[in-house]
């Protein structure tokens, strides 16, 4: 005869069959749901190490006394939905998270907010977790004191969707996480990164909001991304970029846009990326493209209100620009293509100069860098021949 399990519903609170939640846990058998009403529950470290569903009903709050890691998820197949989870403790050695899934799948942690935690989500060695609709915020003032938004390291098949996250080290944190989808999160004002990314192969991120992070977004060492539909802000400072792509390769950023940043894609080491249909609107740099970039296709572009386009460290241009709108471009369409019928050379020689020696920014905006534009538009020789548009747009893109 088959064995038939029947799953029960179990109650916590004031009032309720149980007073606590590890009592309930302690009763509960594989496939129970657990409610939990609100209320404060402070009851040191909860760890979930059975196939369960826990339900918060009017956001209990769950608060681990700044000691303690509050929640720790050690079991497949666990639901855990609509808990205030807050006060971690802080660990020097140990990472410490407000919730934390130690080698487990199938894991669903949605719709809860999470308060002034070391690290407020982390996934460790999971498996089809879908982290949902998460309001996420700390208050650290440096990156030594706080940890990350959302952790995850050496997991596969991730969903991160729809999180807002804020105050952290870093929102989001990658590292050896691979087929994962992070889309339509918001990461703001945290102190270095809104999004890390490290070692992580085929992940996409879609539709997302980077917003005045310290540092912006890095993303290293690492092949077959695509960055679809982001948008990119607010990152300023002397080592700040919208995006930061660090040795990695065969990727695509399709359909960003890069509002305000010192740096709006910074490349080192990058090759074979398609950056296309993307707004660099009123950076510092639109583009940093260093010389070890190779078979890069720039293409369909905006560049628009940057105070430099484009620029390198080294005369060897290995990479493609076509069919960009430049609003600095000055020349003609006699042909009426809606392209110009002389090339742009995007890479300014005062930009150039800057690159290698930032000192020269002292002079921006003095005499001798207007006599060496206006000097350079007689003699273009003085930058890369290569380093051209051949085909630029008269007009920019409706993106």
């Amino acid at each position: 005869m088959p064995t038939v399990v029947i799953s029960k519903n179990i109650h916590v609170g004031p009032g309720k069959e149980h007073r606590s939640i590890r009592a309930a846990l302690l009763s509960a058998k594989d496939g129970d749901t657990i409610f939990v009403y609100h209320s404060l529950y402070k009851e040191g470290n909860i760890i979930i190490n059975k196939k369960i569903t826990m339900i918060g009903v009017d956001y209990p709050v769950i608060d681990g006394d700044k000691k303690f890691e509050v929640v720790s998820i050690k079991s497949d197949n666990v639901i855990f939905r609509g808990f205030q989870v807050q006060n971690s403790g802080y660990g020097s050695l140990n990472d410490l998270g407000g919730i934390k899934v130690y080698d487990a799948g199938n894991i669903i942690i949605e719709n809860n907010i999470l308060e002034n935690n070391f690290f407020s989500i982390y996934i460790n060695f999971g498996k089809n977790i879908l982290i949902k609709n998460n309001k996420i915020r700390a208050y650290g003032i440096e990156e030594q004191q706080i940890g990350n938004g959302i952790h995850c390291w050496k997991s596969d098949s991730l969903q991160i969707i729809g999180n807002h996250i804020q105050g952290h080290r870093d929102g989001i944190y990658f590292e050896f996480v691979t087929h994962s989808i992070i889309w339509r999160n918001v990461s703001r004002f945290n102190i270095r990164y809104g999004l890390h990314f490290m070692f992580s192969n085929d992940d996409a991120y879609i539709n997302n909001v980077f917003d005045g992070n310290g540092a912006g977004v890095a993303v290293m060492y690492t092949k077959k991304v695509t960055m679809y539909n982001n948008t990119f802000k607010n990152s300023t400072g002397d080592a700040s970029y919208g995006i930061l792509l660090k040795e990695i390769s065969d990727a695509e950023i399709v359909g960003n846009r890069f509002l305000s940043n010192t740096s709006a894609l910074f490349l080192e080491g990058a090759n074979r990326i398609m950056i296309k249909k993307n707004v660099f609107l009123n950076n510092g740099w639109g583009l940093k493209i260093q010389a070890n970039c190779m078979e890069n296709v720039i293409s369909q572009n905006n560049f628009i209100g940057n105070t430099f386009d484009v620029s390198t460290n080294g005369s060897l241009v290995l990479n493609k620009f076509d069919k960009n709108y430049w609003d600095k471009y000055e020349g003609y369409d006699l042909d009426k293509d809606m392209y110009g019928d002389i090339p742009f050379h995007p890479l300014n020689v005062y930009s150039f100069i800057i690159e290698n020696n930032p000192i020269a920014m002292l002079l921006f905006r003095s005499f001798m860098v207007t006599l060496l534009e206006k000097t350079e538009k007689l003699i273009p020789s003085i930058t890369p021949e290569d380093f051209r548009d051949d085909h630029p747009l008269l007009k920019a893109y409706s993106l």
